[in-house]
């Protein structure tokens, strides 16, 4: 595949599959044999399942959450964006009770797509910043 038909796979996989929740979009754009690391689960997720809960316990937190792509670059079959996400804390997160308080934090991801589907995803953002605003943790005075 082309470098801009993994990038649009990356792309409608944010989309539809992250922002949306979708888990038949997720089926269409990941992997089964999915390895995704994340700052949302304490060792890499090895298939598309436990992927599929991590995104479920997301959307449990947070329904209104998105992911806002602000660019996104390719070389050969490896597509890194950057983004940013916005939600409000509605559900159970992480063992802590819904504070109605809103989020916006910045990320960036790397994604190797094979044969179109998303193998291997590395993600990096401001999950503390994410806690701090939803008043989870607090920075010491």
């Amino acid at each position: 595949m082309s470098v801009e038909q993994n990038k649009s796979i990356v792309r409608r996989y944010l989309e539809e599959a992250v922002s949306q929740g979708n888990m038949s979009a997720i089926e269409a754009y990941v992997s089964p044999h999915l390895v995704f690391t994340s700052p949302y689960t304490p060792e890499p997720i090895n298939g598309i399942e436990g992927f599929k809960q991590m995104i479920g316990m997301l959307h449990t937190a947070f329904p209104d959450l998105k992911i806002h792509e602000e660019a996104a670059l390719g070389e050969e079959d490896m597509v890194a964006t950057r983004w940013f996400a916005t939600g409000t804390h509605r559900g159970d997160f992480m063992g802590h009770k819904p504070s109605g308080r809103q989020f916006k934090i910045s990320g960036q991801s790397i994604y190797r797509v094979q044969d179109g589907k998303i193998v291997e995803g590395w993600v990096n953002d401001d999950s503390l910043g994410m806690l701090q605003q939803l008043a989870i943790i607090r920075m010491p005075a």
